[in-house]
């Protein structure tokens, strides 16, 4: 029978390339795995973080094997980016791809008695033919969802194909009631002595149904009877068994969890499961944690989920890569419906390697998953449009979307397009649903910009089953104030902005999905905004899990059957002036507010209570009260708020937009604009605006005062957005930019001759 060894302990580690040791190199350090080299670098705010090739090793004993023939296997389920596996000094498999299983066989490599040397070397460094290309997460380095040995007869379930389980099953419920099992499992050397044995057990262990097939035509469909439905509200779970038997002999074993469930998307109605409209609600998530980065445990991964569904959303997108299989276990527990996607992302690379690299991302993603009942969609790319357009990259996105309909016909795909794709793009129409990442109210535009966008796009494209796969802003738990505005990254403002996003989803039911961005901050160690570098802060919780900002309760307000009520600014708690606002969010119609022990106001509303309330001298003690539930939280009445509540860039921004078209001179801003042939423009790129460093001064500044972002080579972002022109950026934009802003940058540059560059 099959035994599975874990390989978690007892590694030693180098933070270089130190290249194959021949014995156990004893002066390394000891660590022990989940393990990234950036858990620290990745996040912590200094700009960089270490890309490289790294070392680990340590010994194993060749696993006994009661019969002849037997093999054995090393599984690395996650190595960021690209992995190397030597045993005993020789090559067994080399892979790319930060994010999918896959193994070996290492039987002819190990020693027969005795100790055997196992040594993974890891890259994150940047390779043109390895997907993520650039992005605004941090590529961790490292074996960070640890590494097992798989020792097994001959004979056994597959181990080789694409790292799948070797059992595939697809349910599928019937108009009486019950649900047919259609199954498949893939043996390797089968021969006339073998069998498969097939039994399906319900969520209380009973067996419901089986089957028995040689092992050379697996292939069968089974009947249960009064089957239940995998749901939302209620997500039972089948557990199928094949057992590989040679007469009274079991040689081999695999399980997997199944769910029965139909689903289907609407342009006009939405999304549909088991029958029952179901508008899907939620959030995006990235799997790192604050000095941890992406190496998760097993309770890690089940915490996340339960303080998703301790929201109350009913969806995750699981951005931009395939995730942790404990993390698909725990949705399929939960009842979400998942978005699962490869990192196809930002940039297309012209190497054609780049393709394959993705193709074959795309076949570990789903040949791994495809059991897992909570992933209805698969995820093509995300904002791929920022690296520019071709006739090669949407024939590419037809490609993968056939491959998808080839290896799983039984889902839907998707695709997530940057906010300035174009209303007629021959990008529309390769998935079966699509969403936009749409940033208006924070990287451009205002929040009230977002419905009638998405009634435009809805008009405009009827037959598109229309979502919102990314929206947000910044939230950072010091910033306060009586007068919230965008980009002061403050948690008022990022509060507001979801109350206004929560109500304009609500009243869209036809929007299939939304999914906020992000559930967590997140690390990015390019980032430097809002005073906070290393991390992308729109999550609606802190990275480290420990606070969730007042965001968080809106959506759950709106969105979980539990009843609740929360106090906002409750670290807004030192407060000058003779009144101050006080929010209150509630799943419940009615809400009284008391101030000191004493009755101060009742409201009836939705969701949000705004109360104005004058303070007391010193301390004041402020309770809400709704439906029987309390949250009470202290305030200080103070001369003068901490100076700590405003970010010291807010101001400094909106003088150097006044100062920026002051140094414009006498340029007349609203005259149409100009491109003479040979003088730089905003339909330059970025990268041919680096050219010269004149320009690149000019464009830098105009980005830096319209997105508080320092975009330039070697910074931030700049692999991602080097291929986008100003004039992309300032239509993203849209109304935040100042008028006449766009024109004077042009204006600037159209007086640089490209010959003097």
């Amino acid at each position: 029978m099959r035994k599975t060894i874990n390989l978690n302990q007892n590694w030693r580690f180098i933070r270089e390339d130190a290249g194959l040791p021949e014995m156990l190199p004893l002066e390394w350090q000891a660590v022990d795995l989940p393990h990234t080299w950036n858990a620290v670098d990745g996040h912590d705010g200094n700009g960089s973080y270490y890309r490289g090739k790294c070392w680990y090793a340590r010994s194993f004993q060749t696993p006994e094997q009661p019969l002849p023939g037997g093999r054995v296997y090393v599984e690395i389920p996650a190595a960021g980016q690209q992995a190397w596996v030597y045993v005993n000094g020789r090559q067994a498999v080399y892979h790319e791809g930060g994010y999918s299983a896959f193994r070996a066989d290492i039987t002819r490599l190990c020693t027969k008695e005795g100790e055997n040397l196992l040594v993974i070397a890891c890259s994150n460094e940047n390779k043109s033919s390895v997907y993520p290309q650039a992005a605004d997460f941090t590529f961790y380095g490292g074996l960070y969802r640890g590494v097992n040995l798989i020792s097994v007869p001959e004979t056994h379930f597959d181990l080789d194909y694409y790292g799948g389980p070797g059992l595939q099953v697809t349910p599928k419920p019937c108009d009486d009631g019950g649900a047919t099992f259609e199954l498949v499992s893939w043996v390797t050397k089968p021969d006339e002595n073998f069998t498969v044995l097939y039994s399906i057990l319900n969520e209380r262990g009973m067996e419901v149904a089986s089957a028995v097939r040689p092992a050379d035509q697996t292939k069968v469909t089974v009947y249960v009877p009064d089957a239940k439905a995998w749901n939302i509200s209620a997500p039972c779970l089948y557990t199928v068994t094949a057992t590989l038997q040679r007469r009274n002999e079991a040689y081999d074993e695999v399980s997997v969890r199944a769910g029965v469930r139909s689903f289907s998307c609407d342009a006009d109605m939405g999304f549909c499961i088991n029958g029952v409209w179901t508008p899907l609600r939620g959030v995006s998530r990235h799997q790192d944690r604050l000095y941890q980065g992406n190496a998760l445990t097993r309770e890690d991964h089940f915490e996340d989920a339960r303080m998703i569904r301790e929201l109350g959303a009913n969806t995750i997108r699981l951005a931009h890569y395939q995730h942790s299989q404990d993390f698909y276990d725990a949705c399929d527990e939960l009842g979400f419906i998942v978005w699962a996607e490869i990192p196809f992302i930002s940039v297309m690379n012209q190497d054609p390697a780049a393709h394959q690299n993705c193709i074959s991302q795309m076949k570990e993603l789903i040949i791994q998953n495809y059991n897992h009942p909570s992933i209805c969609f698969w995820g093509v790319s995300n904002e791929i449009l920022i690296g520019g357009i071709s006739d090669q990259l949407v024939e590419n996105h037809r490609e993968l979307n056939a491959l998808c309909k080839e290896l799983d016909p039984t889902r839907l795909t998707a695709i997530a397009h940057v906010s300035m794709t174009p209303e007629q793009s021959p990008m529309h129409g390769i998935t079966d649903v699509e969403s936009y990442n749409h940033y208006f109210g924070w990287y451009g535009g205002k929040m009230e910009d977002n419905g009638p966008w998405l009634d435009n796009f809805h008009r405009v494209h009827p037959e598109i089953c229309l979502g919102l796969s990314e929206y947000g802003c910044e939230g950072i738990v010091t910033y306060h104030g009586p007068n919230p505005a965008c980009k002061d990254y403050s948690e008022e403002y990022q509060a507001l902005y979801h109350e206004h996003m929560a109500k304009v989803l609500e009243e869209r039911p036809w929007i299939w999905s939304s999914h906020v961005w992000n559930m967590f901050d997140f690390g990015c160690a390019a980032r430097n905004e809002g005073g906070v570098a290393g991390r992308n802060n729109k999550g609606l919780v802190t990275m480290d899990r420990k606070t969730k900002k007042d965001s968080y309760y809106i959506y759950q307000a709106y969105w979980s059957e539990m009843p609740m009520i929360h106090l906002c600014g409750r670290r807004y708690a030192r407060r000058a002036g003779e009144t101050t606002q006080i929010k209150v969010y509630s799943n419940q119609p009615k809400v009284t507010l008391y101030l000191n022990g004493k009755p101060a106001a009742v409201q009836t509303n939705s969701k949000v209570f705004t109360f104005q309330v004058a303070l007391e001298e010193g301390f004041n003690i402020v309770t809400a009260e709704a439906g029987g539930i309390r949250d009470s939280m202290t305030l200080e009445k103070v001369e003068k708020e901490p100076s700590i509540y405003v970010l010291p860039e807010v101001n400094e921004r909106a003088e150097g937009v006044a100062n920026w078209f002051k140094l414009a001179g006498n340029l007349d801003l609203k005259a149409p604009m100009e491109f003479p042939e040979g003088k730089y423009s905003v339909r330059d790129t970025m990268e041919e605006l680096a050219e010269c460093p004149e320009a690149l001064e000019i464009v830098t500044n105009a980005v830096k005062l319209a997105t508080n972002m320092k975009l330039a080579p070697g910074e931030g972002m700049w692999d991602m957005m080097k291929a986008m022109t100003p004039e992309d950026m300032c239509r993203m934009a849209g109304a935040m930019m100042p008028e006449g802003f766009v024109e004077s940058l042009n204006a600037k540059l159209i007086r640089i001759d490209k010959r003097q560059s």
